[in-house]
């Protein structure tokens, strides 16, 4: 009996280091808190659940989530991923969006007022 609990306990502390050294894409369901709640209240059951269902193992066919960030959690960690050239790079092609999506919102002002223009 005595061996079944230190098995117990050592799954239980694999998983509980699996789940918090993971990365929030590499995690699915659930955000990564609530497995490590999971995994610390129910151990056995926990940490079978995390390695079934929760962990995102690299060789699956389905593709990867993006993190879970918004745009300026990712700006503030874009100096450690990329050069400069390569921010800028991305800040030009940002203000090319927005310009373009100008122009559209403008030409559909423009046809909404001529069809406006044409049916009264």
């Amino acid at each position: 009996m005595f061996v079944f609990y230190l098995i117990t306990f050592a799954f239980f502390v694999v998983a509980l280091l699996d789940v918090i050294l993971r990365r929030d894409d590499q995690i699915k369901h659930l955000p990564k808190i609530t497995w490590v709640f999971i995994v610390i209240l129910l151990p056995l059951i926990g940490a079978i659940l995390w390695f079934a269902i929760g962990r995102e193992y690299e060789s699956s066919p389905r593709p990867r989530r993006p993190a879970r960030t918004t745009s300026s959690q990712a700006n503030a960690h874009a100096p450690y991923a990329s050069s400069t050239e390569a921010q800028l790079a991305a800040l030009e092609h940002e203000i090319e969006l927005a310009e373009r999506d100008k122009r559209i919102r403008e030409l559909e002002e423009q046809m909404r007022r001529q069809s406006e223009g044409e049916t009264a």
